[in-house]
């Protein structure tokens, strides 16, 4: 906080004072107002394109102790970052006032998410004397829709879709009233005068007792489609095994797990085990969906998470949600409104084209949603650690710190699970999450969402980082952007400086890359890899073993197939009769083509990926042998694990090599070798991970004994895994090591974007300094 001198005691004084952070949408300008008035201070407070501007005149001690109360008593949604102050002439206030907001050019507000439903507004849409009694629209300062619905910045209601909806003079009054709880909530409204709810069945409209009539139809095992804050959901009665493979086919999503919406805390207790860290996070205002152990006797079909042992929760976070359990089965499937791999669909005319063959029935409302945002989906551990797996509704656009300075950034982000980020001075603001960018529906619509972001935060940045593959869309985006600075980022280089930027660090570490696929600089496809870090540049220090990819992404389909060639790489040409020992079959041809592969490396290239071993292990102990989902095999043999199991296979580190390699072929060897023997294959999957993490540990003290490097940075898809994840964090713990995960941001390719604009800022630093 920077403070200049202040007048003598006793005399007028006046301080210009400019509030930056999540300051805007989250009752901070009513804060100001009535901590001013308590304070007996004149002056006026405004939002900016740049945050919050305020103007205070009073006595000197009363002005020094309203400056320290902005940040120490701010409201629970504000998040202030800075507070900056200056002293001014004394003007001729008579009062405090708010004034309108003002734009400028440049622009650092930061833009607030959408806010989960308070405790006020659920008990008023749930009190008959309230005039807002089963308003599905009710929201207030402290809660309901921010980023979905605006268009420009500062957030004001004429700047979002709410401008279509004139208020009402009651809800006038309470907007107008500093003392109110709707003080300036923009997207607030009433039945008089607020947005409208129907549904739609076929070609009738119902426009009396829709809540009920779609309450009735989902007990009946019909799916419905539901508008909710950032996009449609797909609802069924989560505890229908007919209703839900319905859903299934029409969505054409074979085994992915589907989230379960329930009623109320208690319901989520009956369905799941349930620690403090996993009712702090349903109960808070971001409402995320939250991985929690299912119970045997939850009651919930088996088909809406096959293969696992969580249940993906969330409680209702919108008025229509809640209203709708009045009339709903007390757990229902709430997957994204859309066929499987297509963006979500977020308009009324997507809805009645995209949903109309997979839903029975559409239930709309005509508040637009301007801004698609999926559920954002976290996964709290038992060690403590809360794992990020999708960063999107409740955490958008909340800025991440730099600890940087950084130029004007775009960051592209990867192929799978896209984000894009923009940088500038000590900010990244990534996007909600985009997806697979493999169609090209989602491909439009990143490039919708990259010039939003531009606009709502007036950058036009003339640099571009961007990943290394040539092929993804992402990279080509980037390359078709004319007349800009392009730099180009290794992928698991940007895994790791995702890690070490959001944990403020940017001092040179040892980084555990470990995901799917990465573009590899010298060729090969890499993924299982130990990296000498900083945010500018990296060193590969050591890696996993390579094994050949045949058919190349061929193979990511089938894990089957991945394991045939490690049995390759372990056995030799005695490889396929112990894959047929262990029930692995192909045709006649596809044994030719395979072998064929593995002998020339025709259209096999090598991969070190740590994605591809987890698959060859769970298609060897028969977990799962064909991937419907992206990383299935891996989900299905964490499942699968006896958590109890604490043995473990030796996995040799030849320090001979460089880069040194961790020799997960013996352990893939060993693995197979105990299966065969008659082992359970959940004790074999839980020998498996506790080598792994072994092995790795053990490189990592190889990688300190070479360079001195003590702090360790964990990225990658395969840390979305809790057994690797925790133990490998507590292992290298205890081997005296500094360990940083992640927190903010996905570990997953969801991160890669955060990672790229990192790097490309130290570049540029480094290049000036230099």
């Amino acid at each position: 906080m920077q403070l200049k001198a202040t007048p003598e005691p006793g005399t007028l004084a006046r301080k210009r004072v400019h509030v930056a952070g999540l300051v805007q949408g989250v009752g901070f300008r009513p804060f100001v107002y009535r901590l001013a008035k308590s304070l007996h201070l004149t002056g006026w407070v405004r939002n900016t394109s740049q945050g919050v501007d305020i103007e205070a005149q009073g006595a000197p001690a009363l002005l020094e102790s309203f400056i320290q109360d902005l940040a120490r008593q701010a409201p629970p949604l504000a998040r202030v970052e800075s507070v900056k102050v200056a002293d001014i002439e004394p003007a001729g206030d008579a009062a405090f006032a708010i004034l309108e907001s003002k734009t400028s050019r440049g622009v650092e507000a930061v833009i607030p998410p959408d806010v989960g439903l308070c405790r006020d507004c659920a008990a008023e849409i749930l009190d008959p004397r309230d005039r807002r009694y089963h308003y599905p629209f009710t929201n207030c300062t402290n809660c309901g829709p921010r980023f979905t619905i605006i268009r420009q910045v500062p957030y004001d209601r004429p700047r979002t879709t709410m401008s279509a909806f004139a208020m009402c003079a009651a809800c006038e009054r309470e907007y107008q009233d500093p003392a109110d709880r709707r003080f300036h909530a923009e997207p607030t409204a009433c039945p008089a005068c607020g947005p409208k709810l129907w549904l739609e069945v076929g070609n009738s409209r119902v426009d009396n007792d829709v809540l009920e009539t779609a309450g009735r139809l989902l007990r009946e095992g019909r799916v419905v489609a539901v508008k909710g804050l950032g996009g449609f959901h797909l609802a069924c009665d989560a505890k229908n095994d007919a209703a839900v493979q319905t859903l299934r086919q029409r969505k054409g999503r074979v085994a992915k797990p589907f989230a379960v919406m329930v009623r109320d805390l208690k319901e989520a207790e009956r369905l799941c085990c349930l620690d403090a860290e996993a009712r702090k996070l349903l109960l808070s205002p971001r409402n995320p969906v939250v991985l929690a152990r299912k119970k045997p006797e939850s009651g919930v079909s088996a088909k809406v998470a096959p293969g696992n042992n969580y249940l993906g929760l969330l409680l209702p976070y919108t008025p229509l949600h809640l209203l709708l359990f009045e009339h709903a089965p007390a757990a229902l499937v709430m997957t994204s409104g859309n066929l499987s791999e297509e963006p979500l669909a977020f308009t009324n005319e997507e809805a009645r084209t995209r949903l109309a063959g997979l839903a029975d029935a559409l239930l709309l409302h005509n508040r637009d949603i301007h801004v698609p945002c999926d559920d954002s989906v976290v996964r709290p551990t038992p060690g403590g650690m809360v794992i990020p797996l999708r960063r999107a509704r409740g955490y958008v656009p909340q800025t991440v710190p730099l600890p940087l300075a950084s130029p004007e950034i775009l960051g592209v982000g990867a192929e799978q699970k896209n984000t894009f980020c923009l940088a500038w001075n000590h900010t990244a603001l990534l996007s909600q999450h985009i997806g697979d960018l493999d169609t090209m529906e989602a491909f439009e619509f990143y490039r919708r969402a990259v010039n939003h972001f531009k606009d709502l935060a007036r950058k036009d940045p003339q640099i571009i980082a961007h990943d290394l593959h040539p092929r993804y869309l992402s990279t080509r985006y980037a390359l078709s952007q004319k007349e800009k600075r392009l730099i180009g980022v290794q992928h698991h280089h940007a895994h790791i400086a995702a890690c070490l930027a959001e944990n403020g660090r940017q001092e040179k570490c040892l980084g555990l890359a470990l995901d799917g696929t990465g573009y590899g600089p010298d060729g090969s496809i890499w993924g299982g890899e130990i990296l000498v870090a900083d945010l500018a540049e990296f060193s590969r220090t050591g890696h996993l073993a390579q094994v050949r990819l045949p058919a190349g992404e061929g193979a990511v389909r089938q894990p089957a197939k991945m394991a045939v060639s490690y049995l390759h790489a372990a056995y030799g040409e005695a490889y396929e009769q112990v894959a047929r020992d262990l029930g692995l079959e192909f045709s006649p041809l596809e044994w030719r083509v395979l072998g064929r592969q593995l002998a020339t490396g025709l259209n096999a290239p090598l991969t070190s990926s740590a994605g591809r071993l987890f698959d060859a292990v769970a298609a060897a102990l028969g977990i799962c042998r064909e991937r419907t989902y992206e990383g299935q095999p891996a989900v299905e043999l964490e499942m699968a694990a006896d958590p109890q199991e604490s043995g473990f296979y030796q996995v040799p580190l030849r320090k001979d090599a460089e880069p040194f390699i961790v020799d997960t072929v013996s352990l893939f060897r060993q693995t197979v070798k105990d299966r065969l023997s008659g082992t359970d294959h959940a004790i074999v999957a839980a020998r498996f991970h506790n080598s792994l993490v072994k092995g790795l540990a053990a490189a990592c003290v190889a990688g300190r004994e070479r360079t001195g490097l003590n702090l360790v940075a964990l990225s990658g898809g395969v840390f979305q895994n809790a057994l690797m994840a925790v133990s490998l964090k507590d292992r290298l713990e205890q081997a005296g090591f500094e360990v940083l995960a992640h927190r903010l941001v996905p570990p997953n390719d969801g991160g890669i974007s955060l990672g790229q604009v990192a790097v490309a800022a130290a570049k540029i630093n480094r290049k000036t300094e230099n």
